[in-house]
């Protein structure tokens, strides 16, 4: 299983670690993912999804799934939260037209 949130993308990144000597050796920083389980509003299901405990503050700040993926750009999302995202667009069209 890839080490990347499924909304933010965020992925390992590589670093230093550095000691008291200041001898630096290579090292990855991985994000804090944690499993989930999001509630869409407008499509009255709930989602499972790996994702990092930033974005989940961040989902929260946004007034939830659907919020934080009507402002989410498309690059940054997996193929599940794309899908979801055109779900909810869909929904929204047919709640307009009717």
């Amino acid at each position: 299983m890839a080490r990347e949130c499924e909304l933010s993308g965020i992925k390992p990144i590589v670093g230093h670690k550095v000691s008291h000597s200041n001898v630096k050796s290579k090292r990855r920083f991985l994000p804090n993912l944690v499993n989930v389980t999001l509630r869409s509003e407008s499509l009255g299901q709930s989602y499972s999804m790996r994702i990092a405990a930033k974005t989940l503050r961040t989902v929260d700040k946004h007034g939830g799934l659907d919020g934080y993926l009507a402002k989410a750009k498309d690059e940054k999302l997996s193929p599940k939260a794309l899908k979801i995202k055109r779900d909810i667009a869909k929904q929204a069209e047919e709640a307009a037209a009717a």
